[in-house]
């Protein structure tokens, strides 16, 4: 049989790095095997909200690059059909009314097993498993109920999933062999936990997939790095390409022990990633992250203004705060122009009538200015960075300058030495 997978994230909110990790690992073994990914929906109500929330769901998901096969499915287009099982259980007398609700009757003795692909052999008393309610009082299916039968008519022959859902997994092998219904094999991936042991949450920092792309991961980075939270192909390799990664997943060499999400190692990868782009790739992404976040800066001065930076950041997010003079004006700090005031005017005097207005007539006039003050190149250069970057710490100060253009570096050293004057 094809193997078919499926991802069920409920629509509460953005998509939580969890998930997404979870999909994945369903995704890539999926692709891994030829077989196919489902994306189903597992929603309470029909709200404005949950609709948003299942666009934001699937947003994250083409943002990763994690295709799903045929349709996305909702789990209450299937009120009906889980129903009618319901009333055959019923009839069966495997499951009984409550106070309006129907509770399926689980075995009070043994214990139900499964061969969990990443934690082994695992066992649950049977005397542990409350009669749950598979169908509420209002007529909707609850979700250890319509969960496991979808499954069923899905055809879905692998389950993975966190390992916060064993303790569903036995109610749920009991409702699908009461069924008369092929057992699906599960694969329980392990949580994700911040660096100090504790699960994942808002102190660690970002969560969701929405809030890593803002901050500006490429998707290649995200999938990359989500693929070793609990999964190595060799206990070595770290960069690995999203066709590396299909060639080499296998669900046996996914740890049973909790991950740990390193935001350091992921600006390391990410700041990889940038680095290996084409220039004109690495530009195209600056300028659709700007655009994605409202800044209307100049495209052509983007472009231009890229090379200068991507030795430089980890993040595209960081591009404003690294590069923003190019586009703005800036206020430079007198404490950091160091009573800079002879050395700004010597630049404005060298720059002035200076062709062509390039990197190297431009370092080589600098230079030749501060020989004559018989200033060391830091003594020199930095006043004049922070006048024309207002940073002590900025891309490549002559390359920064051409891009300026004569007008604006003349302007900003002229307000500058006055200021250090």
């Amino acid at each position: 049989m094809a193997v078919r997978v499926r991802i069920a994230p409920s629509p509460t909110g953005l998509l939580h790095i969890g998930t997404a990790r979870t999909a994945l690992f369903n995704w890539l073994f999926a692709r891994h095997e030829g077989g196919e990914f489902r994306l189903r929906i597992e929603n309470t109500d029909t709200s404005r909200e949950v609709a948003e929330a299942v666009d934001q769901i699937q947003d994250s998901l083409r943002w990763l690059g994690l295709d799903w096969d045929g349709p996305h499915t909702f789990q209450l287009d299937r009120m009906e059909d889980c129903r009618q099982v319901a009333e055959r259980l019923l009839a069966d007398g495997k499951a009984y009314e409550d106070e309006g609700a129907i509770r399926f009757r689980m075995p009070d003795e043994g214990v139900t097993a499964w061969d969990d692909i990443v934690r082994g052999r695992i066992e649950y008393p049977n005397e542990k498993l409350e009669d749950v309610v598979i169908v509420r009082s209002d007529g909707r299916p609850t979700y250890n109920f319509a969960s496991p039968m979808e499954d069923v008519w899905d055809g879905i022959t692998h389950v993975i999933r966190g390992d916060d859902h064993i303790p569903n997994t036995p109610k749920q092998l009991n409702i699908i062999r009461a069924v008369g219904a092929e057992i699906p094999v599960y694969a329980h991936v392990p949580m994700i936990f911040g660096m100090d042991g504790n699960k994942l949450s808002k102190r660690h920092g970002a969560q969701a997939v929405e809030e890593f792309r803002t901050a500006g991961y490429l998707p290649e980075t995200m999938l990359n790095f989500l693929a070793l939270l609990g999964w190595a192909p060799d206990g070595e390799t770290t960069l690995m390409s999203r066709d590396e990664l299909v060639e080499r997943f296998s669900l046996e060499r996914v740890s049973p022990s909790p991950s740990q999400f390193d935001y350091q190692k992921l600006d390391w990868m990410n700041g990889v990633y940038l680095r290996a782009l084409p220039s004109a790739e690495f530009a195209h992404r600056l300028l659709l992250w700007l655009g994605e976040n409202g800044f209307d800066w100049d495209a052509e001065r983007v472009t231009r203004a890229a090379p200068l930076v991507q030795e430089k950041i980890a993040r595209l997010d960081e591009f404003p705060g690294f590069a923003g003079f190019f586009f703005r004006d800036v206020d430079p700090s007198e404490a950091d122009l160091d009573g800079g005031a002879p050395m700004l005017t010597a630049a404005e005097e060298a720059l002035i009538a200076l062709e062509p207005f390039d990197a190297p007539a431009i370092e080589a006039a600098l230079r030749a200015a501060a020989d004559r003050l018989e200033l060391k190149p830091r003594q020199a250069f930095q006043p004049i960075r922070v006048a024309v970057t207002g940073s002590k710490v900025s891309p490549g100060l002559f390359e920064s300058i051409e891009l300026l253009g004569r007008e604006t570096t003349l302007s900003r050293l002229r307000v500058a030495g006055s200021s250090a004057a």
